[in-house]
């Protein structure tokens, strides 16, 4: 009854919401892009095999009443909850974000990618293509060291549980090749976004992973206080708010164009007919 009153129709979110869904290829857009965060969020809740999921949230648990944050709370934060729980999603797409970067400095350094890059299309589909290999590089690298310092203690300073019982050679390169694999599959999920969902598909899913884990951190912010969660949300709207503010600001600058004649200019050097 709202919708069919036209007070709805007046509000521009729900015409936008409305349009979205009404029309089919959008919508069809949507859902593709929905179901991949499906599959992503999936993906990070799965353990890889050799990983004792039950001594992972033990863990977990000691270094949220702890209250010892390191950097790989960070990371971790990042992945969305994936990294600290050794899931098959665990590297989530920083690997892909810090080859993509490198790809881009060395453009500048070296001639041959500085060449394909004035290529157009056809150059840019080589730089994509040795970006993703350098993403599997840096995920083996990734892998390798993450599940070093699960199988000697690392990662949890404050829990003596094992977090992979069986720490054999076998067990570990397993590991390392499901988390590789996995950052492969977190990057062709992106690029099924980007080609075929909405928006940029390797920033949906970081916004994801980021979404994910605020109701966690929220809370754990709230146990220091009201005024500290009021005073943090504060914090955080402002920053948006300035972030909007920048992006849709406009500077309206006079242009003043010279003034064009048209036909020729009558000079004392030509004659009085000269018009």
């Amino acid at each position: 009854m709202f919708l069919r009153s036209g007070v709805g129709d007046s509000v521009p979110a729900v015409r936008s919401v409305k349009g979205a869904l009404t029309t089919p290829d959008l919508r069809k857009k949507i859902f593709f892009t929905l179901g991949i965060v499906a599959v992503y969020r999936i993906g990070c809740a799965i353990p890889s095999p050799g990983v004792s999921y039950p001594n992972i949230q033990e863990c977990l648990e000691q270094v949220e009443q702890s209250d010892s944050a390191s950097i790989y709370s960070l990371i971790n934060l990042f992945s969305g909850g994936a990294l600290l729980q050794l899931s098959i999603f665990a590297l989530g797409i920083m690997p892909y974000i810090t080859a993509s970067i490198i790809v881009q400095l060395l453009t500048v350094v070296i001639p041959r990618f500085e060449q394909l890059k004035k290529e157009g299309q056809s150059g840019q589909n080589k730089l994509t293509q040795y970006t993703r290999y350098l993403t599997i590089a840096l995920a083996v690298l990734q892998a390798t060291g993450i599940v070093a310092l699960a199988d000697r203690g690392q990662l949890f300073t404050n829990c003596s549980l094992p977090v992979i019982p069986e720490s054999n050679i076998f067990t570990l390169s397993v590991i390392v090749i499901v988390m590789t694999a996995g950052t492969a599959m977190v990057m062709w999920l992106g690029e099924q976004v980007t080609e075929r969902g909405v928006g940029n598909g390797m920033s949906l899913l970081i916004f994801t992973s980021i979404a994910a884990r605020i109701p966690g951190e929220g809370a754990n912010i709230l146990q220091n206080g009201a005024l500290v969660f009021a005073g943090v949300c504060f914090f955080g709207l402002a920053i948006i708010a300035s972030v909007v503010f920048v992006e849709q600001g406009q500077r309206r600058i006079p242009v003043q164009y010279a003034k064009r004649m048209v036909g020729r200019a009558c000079t004392a050097a030509r004659p009085p007919t000269c018009r």
